[in-house]
């Protein structure tokens, strides 16, 4: 189902709105899922409404808005009382925007919580500010760790940003080899998952969706990965995550922001972001294979050429999910 941005975006609100989120909320989380499908990552975008309702079905909605706990001049602590992470985690944003330009410095935690979707949505309203991001979110046990087959952490994604004029530089990454949201859409779809990237209940590798839901997704990028994936759990925990969440509830995340003049003068810091990244651009590719890329180069891309064509391509499936909410 081809939908224009506009009809995409009216579509979005208005699946939230008959979910029972007030209108005066959902200006972020659906940008946020609009940016997911103008960067490719369908699997992120308009397709998550349908989980969110699901996840509604099962566990009831939210009764309780945002609190902040702990705060002083450079720290907060952002209570989700159950509410979903695109509303947390801009929450969590704007206050470390606002304490990191004051203080030159932000640590901002958020605890019960889920779904806290593309970190890079929020790093580049941090980037955008002039402020270094670092962002990382727990989720629950769904990802076996290097060596095993049951599930002792989450998808764990961790992100890192740095500001460059309208380029940020922005690493993005889940450390599970496929996440949740892929499984749940290759099973709506009827779609077998990649080899190498899931285990059933037994142990056993497989590639069907409702057999990894069972079991556990493999970690990415081995004992090396695994051990990035704990550290994450780890930074959630310290927010107020229990060490091993729920499904699809309870959550961690903590978001870092720093001012570089803390460090070094701005403008040679800039500078020398613009040397490095084109020093990489410029790197020999190896034989027939494509230009190298900085983090962030590919999404920029697609972004451009989806709002340059005006519409997205939405699976049939999903939107006909979309429209019975």
């Amino acid at each position: 189902m081809k939908l224009t941005l506009d009809d995409a975006r009216t579509l979005a609100h208005e699946a939230f709105v008959k979910m029972g989120y007030h209108p005066d909320t959902l200006a972020s989380p659906v940008a946020h899922l609009i940016d997911c499908e103008l960067r490719g990552l369908n699997f992120a975008g308009l397709a998550r409404l349908v989980s969110i309702a699901e996840r509604h079905r099962k566990y009831g909605a939210p009764s309780q808005g945002l609190s902040v706990e702990r705060e002083t001049p450079v720290s907060a602590l952002v209570a989700g009382h159950d509410q979903i992470g695109y509303i947390v985690g801009q929450k969590m944003t704007d206050l470390a925007v606002e304490k990191a330009q004051k203080s030159g410095l932000a640590l901002i935690g958020g605890k019960d919580t889920w779904y806290t979707g593309m970190l890079s949505f929020y790093a580049e309203q941090i980037c955008a500010r002039g402020l270094v991001a670092m962002i990382f979110s727990n989720t629950a046990p769904w990802v076996a760790p290097h060596g095993g087959t049951e599930g002792r952490f989450g998808t764990n994604p961790v992100c890192f940003g740095f500001p460059f004029r309208d380029m940020p530089v922005i690493w993005d990454i889940g450390t599970s080899e496929i996440i949740h949201a892929q499984v749940l859409l290759a099973k709506r779809l009827g779609h077998i998952l990649p080899e190498g990237t899931a285990y059933d209940k037994d142990g056993v590798p497989t590639v069907d969706p409702d057999a990894a839901f069972d079991g556990a997704f493999s970690v990415w990028g081995g004992h090396k990965g695994s051990g990035l994936a704990m550290m994450v759990q780890l930074m959630g925990m310290m927010a107020g995550s229990a060490h091993l969440p729920d499904d699809l509830s309870g959550f961690g995340m903590v978001i870092v922001a720093a001012k570089p003049d803390l460090l070094r003068d701005p403008t040679e810091f800039d500078a020398e972001i613009e040397a490095y990244s084109k020093a990489i651009r410029e790197t020999r590719p190896v034989a027939d294979g494509p230009p190298v890329r900085m983090p962030f180069d590919r999404s920029r891309q697609d972004r451009a050429k989806v709002r340059a064509r005006g519409w997205i391509d939405v699976p049939d499936e999903v939107h006909a999910l979309i429209l019975d909410i």
